[in-house]
């Protein structure tokens, strides 16, 4: 790092993020992967990455359709905080192998649970994911399935290669589901790992199936060194959401900021650290100058967010909204959208469709002007295609 720390505005800092996650003009949809590959974007609730592309990318419901199901440029896999994301199939591997923690620790902390299982059936994570990788390509080799019958077909299998005290153990009732075994429950754990390792991936529209990754994608994910792959994660993430800090890195991702070390030591030599708020964190030096650079951004441009879209899981949320509003857009449960008003976050929004009619009720954090209200009309009425209605009515409250 460098010994100086210059100082960066959050006017500044907020531009260039909207800049980097493609929120203040559209792209053409030829440059859907590259929207796509910044920094993933996750889908869950299911459709919220075609929400997130479509307030970045001049797209139609179709043209994702195509990358998805016919060309294979886009694919959904487990990624980043054990969630699921669409990412670009060239880029696969800097999201799930740069995702993969090198550690067995790390790994435990990534897809949390098993802990306890694996001590009971004396088995590390590595041993069980060995096991059940040994398996899987005998099940699922020209199927597609979903985790409850991956389990199911996986478990029985793995069975026969334990001691005599582990299976029964393995056989037993566990404490995730009335009436599910260990063994199923741990295969399903492990599938998250096996995502990263890229064995399988996630199938669209099928109700949350898996596929073999050379059987939906017709060959494997280009592969990367698993520390290039680390390192050019870390820097997709910086070139978005920087500056930022290794905790923050570490929320983002899903590890500890301890093992979040495995990713921050690998580019050391590329940060330069700022003063944001009083606050020390570190930006790409490559992207210093922008950072410092212009702050401005259009003051009539707006946006829907869908929740959790990339923006908006930036960790420094003071940045984007003021504290008081944090618990109404990072809603634990049932979590709204967000609107976005000349880059700035302005509210919150939810959707209720019945039948082919979608009704968009936003919630301003402030009064809105005739003509904001306007826009977000139209920019509702576009909505309507990625929700499948004909009609969209807006409604403000207060």
């Amino acid at each position: 790092m460098t010994s100086q720390t210059p100082s960066v505005t959050t006017d500044q800092v907020i531009a260039f993020r909207l800049r980097n996650h493609g929120l203040l003009d559209r792209a053409p949809v030829t440059e859907l992967a590259q929207a796509v590959g910044t920094c993933g974007i996750q889908d869950s609730p299911p459709g919220s990455a075609a929400l997130a592309l479509h307030a970045r990318v001049d797209l139609t419901p179709e043209d994702l359709s195509a990358a998805v199901s016919t060309q294979k440029s886009l694919v959904t896999t487990w990624s980043m905080r054990g969630a699921p994301f669409l990412i670009p199939t060239r880029d696969a591997a800097v999201f799930t192998t740069g995702v993969l923690p090198p550690t067995e620790a790390g790994r435990l902390h990534l897809i949390r649970g098993v802990e306890r299982d694996l001590d009971r059936l004396n088995l590390t994570l590595n041993e069980a994911t060995g096991l059940v990788r040994e398996e899987i390509r005998g099940v699922l080799a020209g199927r597609q399935l979903t985790v409850t019958e991956l389990g199911g077909e996986i478990a029985p299998r793995v069975a026969g290669h334990l001691p005599e005290a582990a299976r029964d153990v393995w056989d037993s009732e566990g404490p995730h589901a009335a009436g599910q075994p260990v063994g199923e429950a741990v295969v399903h754990f492990v599938l998250r790992i096996l995502t990263l390792e890229g064995v399988i991936c996630i199938v669209p529209g099928r109700g949350s199936r898996f596929a073999l990754v050379d059987d939906w994608c017709g060959a494997p994910f280009p592969t990367m060194e698993p520390t290039a792959a680390r390192t050019e994660l870390l820097r997709r993430y910086l070139h978005c959401d920087g500056p930022s800090t290794r905790s923050d890195f570490a929320a983002w991702q899903g590890v500890t900021a301890t093992d979040a070390k495995a990713w921050w030591d690998l580019l050391a030599d590329e940060l330069t650290e700022l003063d944001h708020a009083g606050r020390r964190a570190c930006a790409l030096t490559t992207d210093v100058d922008d950072l410092l650079g212009d702050a401005s951004f259009p003051g009539d441009a707006v946006r829907f967010l869908p929740p959790r879209d990339p923006y908006t899981q930036c960790r420094d949320r003071e940045t984007l909204v003021a504290k008081e509003h944090h618990r109404t857009v990072w809603a634990p449960v049932g979590a709204p959208g967000t609107i976005l008003v000349g880059g700035r976050i302005a509210g919150v929004w939810r959707p209720k469709k019945s039948g082919r009619s979608l009704t968009v009720t936003v919630s301003p954090f402030s009064p809105l002007s005739p003509s904001t209200v306007e826009a977000l009309e139209q920019e509702a009425e576009s909505l309507g295609p990625f929700r499948g209605v004909d009609r969209v009515v807006l409604t403000v409250d207060g």
